[in-house]
């Protein structure tokens, strides 16, 4: 169930100086997602357990080395913001699936 104003999932990961960010939209933690070859698990132990909203999501990818995103919501905050390009963004069984990283 979401939050109300927390349409997002995230945890935050360190290993080392790398800092990788997974975010998910709510709705689909626990869910899993297949197209061809290529299978995406929504996992509660990779995404979380706590609610997040947009700022929050941003503060951490604007600090993060790595993020992971999925959902329409949080591809498209990533996008609007300078994280994502909409040309590297993959369509799992209709889920929008990015990755960012870096230099």
């Amino acid at each position: 169930m979401q939050a109300e104003g927390h349409p997002f999932r995230m945890r935050v990961h360190r290993q080392g100086r790398e800092v990788l960010v997974a975010v998910s939209d709510a709705t689909l933690v626990g869910k899993e997602f297949r197209e061809g070859n290529m299978r995406l698990l929504v996992s509660e132990h990779f995404y979380g357990t706590e609610h997040a909203d947009a700022m929050e999501v941003l503060r951490q990818l604007a600090g993060c080395t790595i993020a992971n995103l999925v959902g329409v919501g949080a591809v498209t905050l990533a996008i609007q913001h300078g994280y994502v390009d909409p040309e590297n963004v993959l369509d799992i069984d209709g889920v929008p699936h990015a990755q960012m990283c870096t230099a």
